[in-house]
């Protein structure tokens, strides 16, 4: 097999074909235990704006809305839906009464932390069926993974 091209290297195509694996499968997965945040009756794109608040802490409309990678008039609907849900609060910057910061609120870190707890059990229970050699493979794994996240931010 020929060496496959990206814009930055020449990678091998056994790198390359890993690496469409990967990306499948992460799909396939995140899709299966996002099913678990039905349960929840809010939607996608509130439960993941909502998320950024409960683990990176408060933000102000254009921060959150980057951070989603939406334009702020969607980040705006979506607050208001929080809003009206009583999962995030809206107040007035100390440092800066022109911005609004967004929080959590208690309702909304929970919600986020039961929703978290529920993916986690639920593919848990598949992970169950491995043998030991394939659960520490698969650890082994996610560890590898990790490293690759966190020297690429």
């Amino acid at each position: 097999m020929a060496e496959v091209k990206s814009k930055y290297i020449a990678l091998a195509p056994k790198t390359f074909e890993i690496a469409d694996r990967l990306h499948s499968a992460a799909i396939h997965m995140l899709r299966r235990v996002r099913r678990q945040d039905a349960l929840t009756g809010e939607g996608p794109a509130r439960l993941s704006a909502l998320s950024v608040l409960v683990f990176a802490g408060p933000r102000t409309l254009k921060e959150l809305a980057a951070a989603e990678q939406v334009k702020p008039p969607t980040m705006s609907r979506i607050v208001a839906g929080l809003r009206r849900s009583r999962l995030v609060e809206i107040e007035r910057d100390v440092r800066d009464a022109r911005l609004m910061r967004i929080y959590a609120t208690a309702r909304g870190v929970r919600l986020i932390k039961r929703g978290r707890q529920r993916r986690i059990e639920y593919l848990a229970v598949h992970l169950n069926a491995l043998t030991r050699g394939e659960l520490a493979k698969l650890g082994a794994a996610a560890q590898i993974l990790e490293k690759i996240l966190h020297d690429s931010q």
